[in-house]
């Protein structure tokens, strides 16, 4: 009787998820429980990085506020961050992932760096994602993908479960393109559908890959893979949405930050668009 053959992505060894309390009053991280299901699935070792934002420090802005008061703060955060860490090691026994816990309480500064140099070690990282324009989520966003060289996946507050049977994999031809698709090949194989979308007028970068070139190298590793062109309508993030709404995509698959962060900060940017407002978590590569 022949074995059964394993999960492709049953290649992610070890994946890290990184959630920080910022406030008393945190709602549940979807990173988390999103990093708890994609563990499962793979038989991966999970480390969840549960920080507490401390404020007491030398931050000048910070001279104005009372230090027996931040102090109080601090370890109330602490605290939150803790029982965080001690609920998803219960759900991570539950389940039957190994999993281990880190509850540093740092600075902001501090939080973005470490979870930028873990994440170096681990086959994928896992952030939650928020919505405001800038925020503490999309900083360590940021910095995790252009200072651990792995990807990222980042998740939207209403996505805590894993699934990804249908993934949409966004296409300008460029080498993050091509960087992102095979870092997530893995995801890409175990998906029952993966669609190359491409953005009519995306495709600047010099030497471009049309995706329909690209296709027959995923049909090679096994992925149950077609190809569709959409026009462009309003900007290429909106078109990306509604492409990938209309898909049913459950995971968006792109390569991030093709330009400056500078020049995206200033002149906005897909990829920062797409953080502040996603219909599915984003895997991310740079």
């Amino acid at each position: 009787m022949s074995e059964t053959a394993p999960s492709p992505l049953a290649t992610l060894r070890d994946i890290l998820v990184g959630s920080t309390v910022e406030s008393g009053y945190e709602k549940a991280s979807a990173a988390i429980g999103y990093g708890l299901g994609l563990a499962r699935a793979a038989g991966a070792h999970l480390t969840v990085q549960s920080a507490s934002w401390r404020l007491s420090g030398d931050d000048g802005w910070l001279a104005d506020f009372d230090s027996k008061e931040t102090t109080i703060v601090d370890r109330r955060l602490d605290a939150l961050a803790r029982a965080l860490a001690q609920d998803a090691a219960g759900a991570a026994g539950l389940a039957g992932i190994v999993c281990t816990t880190e509850t540093p309480s740092l600075s902001y500064p501090e939080i973005v760096n470490r979870l930028a140099e873990r994440a170096r070690l681990y086959d994928l990282t896992i952030l939650d994602a928020g919505q405001s324009s800038y925020d503490l989520d999309r900083e360590t966003i940021e910095t995790a993908l252009l200072r651990s060289g792995r990807p990222v996946i980042a998740v939207p507050p209403q996505h805590a479960t894993f699934s990804a049977r249908r993934i949409v994999l966004a296409w300008d031809g460029s080498a993050q393109a091509v960087r992102a698709a095979n870092d997530a090949l893995p995801l890409l194989r175990a998906a029952e559908a993966v669609e190359i979308v491409a953005v009519l007028g995306e495709a600047e970068t010099e030497g471009a890959m049309p995706g329909t070139e690209f296709a027959p190298h995923l049909a090679r590793h096994g992925v149950t893979v077609s190809v569709d062109t959409l026009a462009l309508a309003d900007s290429v993030a909106d078109t990306l949405r509604a492409g990938a709404v209309r898909f049913g995509a459950e995971l968006i698959v792109m390569g991030a930050y093709r330009h400056s962060r500078v020049r995206e900060f200033f002149f906005g940017g897909v990829t920062r668009s797409l953080l502040k407002s996603s219909p599915a978590p984003l895997f991310l590569s740079h």
